[in-house]
């Protein structure tokens, strides 16, 4: 019973966007973060999305593979959606080096980089220069008028 509920699911969320991505004029987007967590029925679903192929429709999703092991199963079907056909783009993101933060700190403040060292310094010993932990950093500061 629960299977064939779970295959019902399945299908009507593939029609639905069938449905909306070929009566759309503009493509739809639909983007998943922390795939690295999915579960086995969240990962068929993006299968059976991914092969049915709707017109104009895109799948964007991110994935930490730091702390993730080789044969993790999630791992191995991100890596096989080429075979499935599927057009892939990595973007791997890297740790951002004190010269590069410091330039987007002197940016995000309208500074010369002189000026906005010490304050990229201590942003970067924070946040070891993750992208994602600067961009709330730097939120965070400007959010709080600091």
């Amino acid at each position: 019973e629960c299977v064939n509920a779970q295959k019902r699911l399945q299908y009507l969320l593939c029609r639905f966007v069938e449905t909306v991505s070929t009566s759309s004029k503009t493509p739809v987007a639909l983007f998943l973060d922390d795939l690295q967590w999915a579960d086995p029925a969240s990962i068929a679903v993006i299968r059976l999305l991914l092969l049915s192929k709707p017109s104009r429709f895109f799948i964007f999703g991110s994935y930490r593979d730091y702390g993730v092991n080789e044969d993790d199963d999630n791992r191995l079907f991100i890596e096989s959606l080429s075979d499935l056909g599927v057009s892939v783009e990595t973007i791997k993101m890297t740790l951002m080096d004190q010269g590069s933060l410091n330039d987007a700190v002197s940016d995000l403040l309208c500074l010369s980089p002189r000026l906005t060292r010490s304050l990229s310094d201590i942003v970067h010993h924070k946040t070891k220069g993750n992208p994602l932990f600067f961009s709330r950093l730097m939120s965070s500061l400007i959010t709080e008028g600091l």
